[in-house]
């Protein structure tokens, strides 16, 4: 079953058709129509919201999506594209198709492989009981590392594009800007033929810094730049036009992102946005976009008390931490019940001044990891640094890289509804379960982690892998 995505306009290549491709194009529109009508599709429409528009592009739906939900690596290859390139183009295209369809493949291949509990790769260990399925992931990442490029766009200017923030709260953008556009990685590519993705290196932050008047609530002058830079390369290469976008994509952690996004319309509903605020109600779509760990990092570095936690049977005194201030509609819920109520709990809205933050992580079995405003939260990262199991209190949040991890496997999540039952439920974690999570956590942490220079299996990678996925389940040609 597949999503068509439709082209945004007639070319004039489209107008010389003869009179038989014409009506195969009907035909297909047709069956189209039909199968959205038994199936409910959803479709994505262009500006001038015609009715008939030439499908190019087939993406899988959420039925083919959770068919088997242990091999989300690979959701579909059953691709029949209609619009075909000129012949140059077609040639470059279907190599890269055709490297594609033996990556499916071998996944696929893989994740029969349901009994194997370790892989070892150049020394590198994998747990499987974080991963959906570890064959697969595992597969699927050497997958990537042998065929994936990544073209960086040169268009655009300092200080908005090719740079962004690499330390405090947006530290992920940044840094995945810098070593994308700067970094000495086997992904980029200086051929944009070769290339998979396409990658648009604007930071949403900057633009909120430079072109955001404080206190307006004005976000025009974000959408308008976003809408600038897409016509711009859409104008200058032929690349967005041969998909509308869909193996294109920016990455952003600020919480604007998904407005800023706006800008253009097939950015937002056909290409792949990498964010923080991940949000699957403010239309965060997992079945294209990808959830961006937050992480905060005074001065650009983890704190020493986190780079090497207490070794796993070290006493915990406290069940639980939280300290934060009042902002969302979650946290109000969480004091009003827990704060100064329980010595178990550590809840504060402002941290005492002779507490150190850090430290209460470090002492305390499980980190309470509420939403404010957006979902998204870097205490989620900082209390997998600490060994720290995470209560994830959110609504609507899309887990990072939960295409391929176990999160239940390494962290705790609460409904909101039973936030009066906290105790009770963290009290009910058995033992073994605890340690369970613990190992769990050990075993995560090299996901999260930014690395100078990147790591395999880093959070640059699992960035790419998140990406590589997407550009996997879709089909160009």
């Amino acid at each position: 079953m597949v999503i068509v995505v439709k082209s945004g306009g007639v070319t004039s290549s489209v107008v010389a058709l003869s009179a038989i491709f014409a009506t195969s194009i009907a035909i297909v529109f047709v069956m189209v129509y039909f199968s959205n009508k038994a199936h409910e599709f959803r479709s994505f429409k262009s500006d001038s919201e015609a009715e008939f528009k030439i499908p190019i592009v087939e993406l899988v739906t959420t039925a083919a999506h959770t068919r088997n939900s242990e091999s989300r690596a690979v959701l579909s290859s059953e691709f029949s594209s209609k619009l075909k390139p000129t012949v140059t183009r077609r040639e470059n295209i279907n190599k890269l198709e055709q490297g594609l369809a033996r990556a499916r493949a071998a996944i696929r291949n893989a994740a029969t492989m349901r009994n194997q509990s370790l892989f070892n790769k150049n020394d590198d260990i994998l747990s499987s009981a974080i991963y959906r399925n570890p064959a697969a992931f595992y597969q699927s990442y050497k997958e990537m590392e042998k065929r994936f490029k990544v073209y960086v766009y040169q268009e655009g200017e300092l200080p908005i594009v090719h740079d962004g923030p690499c330390k405090d709260i947006y530290t992920s953008e940044g840094r995945f800007i810098h070593e994308m556009d700067h970094g000495n990685n086997r992904f980029r590519t200086s051929n944009a033929g070769a290339a998979h993705v396409y990658f648009m290196p604007f930071s949403v932050t900057w633009m909120v810094r430079y072109l955001y008047r404080p206190n307006t609530y004005n976000l025009t002058p974000l959408k308008d730049f976003v809408s600038d830079y897409v016509k711009l390369i859409s104008s200058k290469h032929p690349f967005w036009n041969r998909t509308q976008g869909a193996d294109h994509f920016m990455l952003s952690c600020h919480d604007w992102a998904p407005h800023a996004s706006h800008g253009n319309e097939f950015l937002y509903n056909t290409s792949i946005r990498v964010l923080c605020n991940a949000n699957s109600s403010e239309g965060f779509n997992p079945q294209k976009d990808v959830s961006l760990p937050e992480i905060h990092l005074y001065g650009g570095k983890v704190n020493p008390k986190l780079i090497s936690p207490p070794p796993s049977n070290a006493f915990r005194p406290y069940l639980a931490f939280f300290a934060g201030g009042i902002h969302g509609p979650i946290r109000p819920i969480l004091l009003q019940h827990w704060k100064g109520k329980d010595s178990d709990l550590h809840v504060y809205e402002y941290l005492p001044k002779n507490q150190d933050y850090y430290d209460s992580m470090i002492l305390s079995k499980f980190c309470l990891c509420p939403s404010g405003w957006e979902v998204a939260s870097p205490r989620i990262v900082e209390a997998i640094y600490a060994e720290c199991i995470p209560v994830i209190l959110s609504d609507h949040y899309v887990l990072p890289f939960s295409d391929v991890l176990r999160w239940e496997a390494f962290s705790i999540q609460v409904n909101i509804s039973e936030i009066p039952r906290l105790k009770e439920i963290l009290m009910g974690v058995s033992e073994g379960k605890y340690m369970r999570l613990k190992k769990g956590l050990r075993a995560v942490r090299r996901h999260f982690v930014l690395n100078q220079p990147v790591k395999r299996f880093d959070m640059f990678h699992m960035i790419l892998h998140s990406v590589w996925l997407r550009r996997l389940n879709l089909r160009v040609g």
